[in-house]
């Protein structure tokens, strides 16, 4: 018997993403390259222990004219959880949907916004089919977001501009927890981490086409 996977190699472990034995080569070569690894794996999360960030060059981060301060964060919490939630939500609705797919919705998100603080709204929706999705799930948070304020206060007081910072903050958030691999998700662990309300995060339906 030989791993599914190189079909050289005897299989040594278990890989869920799989859902057989695999050699211990592959599931690291392999692991969020060909392979939709759920978060809860044993393997995966001990490798994050050890996994090397791509290197941030400040001087290529998109929207870096936008600032978003910490007080800023703090005042629009509710609103930074609620889309928050959303996004993670609707990347891990969307099967195969990994951290490349919610980097170009929300970099599709913050550019859509921005047009808006010129008064001229322009959507812009990203080619993609899995980033598009998850853009318009985020899209549609918004106006959820403010009929709950509605609601609650009598008035929504979450700005346009309101909205940009969390886009940007969430960008760059992932930006910054960007692993390079292809199927990568540290990201998602992270917003599920912070916005998943302490539930365990749905498994993805796998992309893998074994050969």
């Amino acid at each position: 018997m030989s791993c599914p996977l190189c079909r050289v190699r005897r299989p040594r472990r278990f890989c869920p993403g799989v859902g057989d034995d695999i050699c211990a080569l592959c599931c690291g070569t392999e692991r969020e390259v060909t392979v939709d690894c759920p978060l809860d794996c044993e393997y995966l999360r001990e490798a994050r222990k050890h996994e090397k960030l791509v290197a941030l060059d400040p001087e290529r981060v998109p929207n870096r004219d936008i600032r978003v301060p910490k007080d800023f964060l703090e005042e629009h919490e509710p609103l930074m959880v609620f889309l928050g939630r959303a996004v993670a939500s609707a990347a891990f609705t969307a099967p195969g949907a990994a951290d490349l797919d919610v980097r170009e919705a929300l970099e599709s998100l913050a550019q859509t916004y921005r047009t808006l603080q010129s008064g001229v709204y322009y959507e812009s929706r990203p080619g993609s089919p899995l980033a598009a999705a998850i853009f318009d799930a985020a899209q549609a948070a918004v106006p959820e977001f403010r009929r709950r304020e509605q609601q609650e206060f009598g008035i929504s007081r979450t700005r346009d501009a309101d909205v940009l910072g969390i886009w940007v903050f969430l960008q760059h958030l992932g930006l910054g927890n960007d692993n390079g691999r292809r199927r990568g998700r540290p990201f998602l662990a992270r917003l599920w981490e912070f916005y998943g309300g302490g539930a365990a995060p749905p498994r993805p339906v796998s992309s893998l086409i074994l050969p």
